[in-house]
């Protein structure tokens, strides 16, 4: 059943199991879509889609798959649901009056079934039969103050119509990341946390009593990691210069980051173009708010995980020149890359966010990628959308022996 459908989520990129799909395939026997196209869209989406970053590619595939589909029996089931309430108070004109003086809800219920069986096609216009304009008692886009709206733009919205709308194009993993797209970039954020690291010296209960039961009654101690949030990160953002078209996202980021409960420690710096002798606590770079590099090093002990933001792009003397720092509180007396270096050499975890689209960091299309390139030689570059910010957790996350 909906086979089809399966191989068109797999083609716009939702990433389907078979699992799933018979998961789904158990759903509808249990009727759960409640014989629609509307409650199969639900169902179907729920079951198969674990991320809200293919809420988009799902409602593009379901479009292209049921494209021209409609559910009446739905209309209809709306139509008699409705016809079993009270009349709602109406305004109407003393020469539309008198058609409700015969009004009956059981008659026009009636007759709405006998239509039903008898009409066989669209009907606009006219009188009598279920369809569009006109004045029949059933339908809508017509008039008739003593008739029953069915379907229309405001009470019907098919599946379909829904799915055509692509309410979720923001929440796509290879859009650059946006106001909406932060809580999602969190939750990314906080796999840091997961209990992967560290020395086992809690005492696991429940596997301790497992592994003396399959010991015959021998007892062997079973050891386990600290529930305790050990994650501590550190986050540097370039500001001012070519970062200034991207200042709201990382202004954003800034905030939503800031605003997180997820690690034991966060540290907050800032520097312009490339860190020097001296970082700073201010996204105003100035000497007032100004932290030596070095003391930076000493303080921060190598297991802070290190997430740089910045495009990388500069003027190549800021990275190979004594004195190339292009903001005069940084004579610096030693190039650019060789501080680079010490944060590459000294964090055990790190990775560089870059909001320049990768395609723009080959040197033939774009004369700031020199510097990306030599910048992408001492850290794992990744671009800052979702997709990106996933691979680079995952190389935060990796276990360095």
């Amino acid at each position: 059943m909906f086979v089809n459908f399966f191989y068109e989520l797999k083609r716009v990129g939702v990433p389907v199991s078979l699992t799933e799909w018979m998961t789904l395939m158990e759903a509808l026997g249990m009727g759960l879509a409640f014989s629609s196209l509307s409650g199969f869209y639900y169902l179907a989406r729920s079951v198969l889609v674990k991320s809200e970053t293919h809420f988009d590619s799902y409602d593009l595939a379901f479009q292209n798959y049921f494209k021209g589909i409609e559910t009446p029996v739905d209309v209809v089931e709306q139509a008699l649901e409705w016809l079993k309430n009270e009349l709602p108070p109406l305004m109407i004109s003393p020469e539309d009056r008198k058609q409700f003086q015969d009004w009956d809800l059981e008659k026009l219920r009636r007759e709405l079934e006998e239509r039903l069986k008898t009409q066989d096609g669209e009907h606009h216009g006219g009188s009598k039969w279920i369809g569009t304009g006109g004045r029949s008692p059933f339908g809508h886009g017509g008039y008739n103050p003593a008739g029953v709206r069915i379907g229309g733009k405001s009470t019907n919205r098919s599946a379909v119509k829904v799915a055509a709308e692509r309410r979720y194009r923001g929440y796509r993993s290879d859009e650059t990341l946006g106001v909406r797209q932060f809580e999602v970039a969190l939750r990314k954020l906080r796999q840091l946390t997961s209990r992967n690291e560290g020395l086992k010296d809690e005492l696991d209960l429940d596997g301790t009593i497992d592994a003396t039961c399959r010991n015959a009654g021998t007892l062997e101690l079973v050891w386990d990691r600290s529930r305790k949030n050990t994650m501590k990160v550190a986050l540097m953002m370039d500001c001012g210069g070519s970062m200034d078209p991207y200042t709201d996202l990382c202004s954003q980021l800034f905030s939503a980051v800031n605003r997180s409960t997820h690690f034991k420690d966060l540290k907050f710096y800032f520097f312009h173009n490339c860190v020097y002798e001296n970082i700073y606590e201010n996204p105003a770079c100035t000497s007032r708010y100004a932290v030596k590099t070095y003391d930076l090093l000493r303080n921060l002990d190598p297991e802070y995980r290190l997430i740089i933001v910045g495009d990388a792009s500069m003027a190549p003397s800021e990275l190979t020149m004594v004195g190339g720092a292009i903001d005069w509180d940084n004579m610096n007396n030693e190039p650019g890359l060789v501080w680079l270096e010490r944060l590459a050499n000294h964090f055990k975890h790190v990775v560089w966010l870059n909001p320049v689209p990768p395609q723009w960091w080959d040197v033939h299309l774009n004369f700031g990628a020199y510097t990306i390139t030599m910048v992408r030689m001492l850290f794992p570059m990744f671009e800052l959308t979702l997709d990106g910010l996933e691979q680079a957790v995952k190389r935060l996350k990796a276990r360095i022996n």
